[in-house]
């Protein structure tokens, strides 16, 4: 493998080799993705706590948080403690182009920063997730439903690709509203959404229970990340989580944004897309708080099943 080069001080190495197995990629061609695109991803991604699913040749992708000890020091980071693992996590800030080339060069294909900016919240976001063998229009139609769920809430939001088989909701809002309340907000929204079509979209956090119904995740509060608008992903032809117009949802598929077709795109559509910070409804954020926490509903509800079978 050949093309070293070197930009903004970052030494790039292994250029011309494939990224991943059906990526119809390489990773010289993930490298100058990234960098067409940091006027676009880098205000998604500053300040920051990130995580990257990085692959390496003959590996399986894997996620990392905790920078590693060869880290570059002029790179940025903070500290924060992680509950699941019981110790305290190097996370990165990639606030600029040399830090993210740096990652483009460890092979870190995948953007996912965490929802708050410094110590401030600034997103509620539903995670549409089809069913397996689902397709990517069934995620469409749920995310009409969330449209008409926030239309009658006095919200707006903005839409994106996931870069894999589902789709994104995006709700700006204003500064300083309590985490519980952002998560009872969505977990609110998502119930309304349901309501419309109970046949197509479902709340019901336990796989199983969900009968092949679109799946509105809204557990991505707190300290949950989402994937970056605009990151790749690791997915066969190396698409790309993309902002999509309300209007064009119905019109479009992942496969039509990857690091080769977007990546001399004009603009940030992202940000032209975006509503501005809104408040939450009272009624919203009430309705939310008397609807169980979907994690913690599904753990006791598995420790019953497992009781009734007598395990």
């Amino acid at each position: 493998m050949s093309g070293d080069e070197t930009r903004d001080g970052v030494s790039l190495t292994n250029l011309d080799g494939p990224l991943f197995d059906g990526s119809e990629a390489t990773k010289r061609d993930l490298l100058d993705y990234l960098d067409a695109a940091s006027s676009r991803l880098l205000p998604v991604l500053t300040d920051r706590p990130l995580s990257v699913i990085r692959v390496r040749p003959g590996q399986p992708p894997f996620m990392q948080k905790n920078l590693p000890k060869y880290t570059p020091a002029w790179v940025e980071r903070v500290r924060h403690w992680a509950e699941t693992s019981h110790r305290e996590v190097s996370y990165a800030l990639c606030n600029d182009r040399r830090t993210l080339l740096w990652f483009g060069n460890q092979r870190a294909v995948e953007y996912h920063p965490a929802l708050f900016q410094g110590d401030r919240l600034t997103h509620l976001i539903l995670d549409l997730d089809p069913p397996e063998g689902g397709g990517f229009s069934l995620a469409v139609r749920a995310a009409h439903l969330v449209r008409r769920a926030l239309d009658e809430a006095g919200l707006a939001g903005a839409v994106k690709t996931s870069g894999a088989k589902g789709v994104h909701v995006f709700v700006p809002i204003t500064p300083g509203i309590p985490v519980d309340d952002v998560a009872a907000a969505t977990r609110a929204l998502a119930a309304r959404a349901e309501r419309f079509d109970p046949e197509l979209a479902t709340t019901a956090f336990i796989r199983e229970d969900r009968g092949g119904r679109v799946f509105l995740d809204s557990t991505r509060a707190g300290g949950a990340t989402v994937v970056a608008a605009y990151s790749p992903r690791i997915r066969p032809g190396s698409p790309v989580s993309f902002p999509v117009a309300w209007d064009e949802l119905d019109r479009v598929k992942p496969l039509d944004f990857t690091v080769h077709t977007v990546r001399d795109l004009a603009g940030d559509p992202w940000q032209e897309l975006m509503p501005a910070p809104q408040d939450l409804p009272a009624d919203l954020v009430a309705e939310g708080h008397t609807i169980p926490v979907a994690r913690v509903q599904a753990m006791h509800e598995g420790k019953r099943r497992k009781r009734a079978r007598g395990e």
